[in-house]
């Protein structure tokens, strides 16, 4: 006869944290960052603060672990590699393109930005977990295309992937227009003048 098994621990928590980082979201959407507290996300999800406290330090890092959860799986970071680099790069802005403009992100993603000039921390998980992994994943198809010589092998790789996504978060950024497909369209164009051979 098996033993009788207690509840498991780990579930039990897998649950906990799912619920919190969707109550955190929901909140999110509904008040806005301001009014969102650590007290509203641990009364939504059914845990104590002290839960929440045992993973996260503050709440931003529950709001950014949110959004990381919400994101995975959407798009992976590695680009297409079709043989036409101009349609992998405008695949990728593309999508970043949409993301920005979704309002189910913007609201997140702008109190993050605001958290990260203040919180070094938090700044260098953006770094590690979102932005870093995209920007990686384009510098190395731009190798792929100094190798097959379509772009200057002496390229800045830095400058360039800054070149292509930075009129994006400009214009999310500052709201000085609004961020579409054309206008990551009409980037990608303009960028693969400057970086062809």
């Amino acid at each position: 006869m098996s033993e009788a098994r207690g509840p498991d621990p780990t579930r039990r928590s897998e649950r906990s944290r799912k619920a919190i980082l969707s109550a955190a979201m929901e909140l999110m959407t509904e008040s806005g960052y301001a009014k969102t507290s650590i007290e509203a996300i641990a009364a939504r999800a059914g845990v104590g603060k002290q839960t929440i406290y045992r993973w996260w330090p503050s709440k931003a890092a529950v709001i950014f672990d949110a959004l990381l959860d919400l994101t995975e799986g959407q798009q992976g970071f590695g680009l297409l590699e079709t043989g036409d680099l101009k349609e992998d790069l405008k695949h990728a802005l593309r999508a970043t393109a949409e993301e920005l403009a979704d309002p189910k992100f913007d609201v997140s993603f702008r109190a993050l930005a605001i958290e990260i000039q203040y919180d070094p921390k938090l700044a260098g998980h953006w770094r590690e977990k979102m932005l870093g992994p995209a920007l990686e994943a384009t510098k190395e198809r731009l190798r792929s295309a100094q190798r097959s010589g379509e772009i200057d092998d002496e390229l800045d790789l830095d400058v360039a992937v800054e070149m292509l996504y930075g009129p994006l978060y400009h214009r999310w950024l500052l709201q000085t227009a609004p961020v579409t497909t054309q206008h990551a369209d009409a980037v990608v164009d303009l960028a693969m003048r400057a970086m062809s051979r």
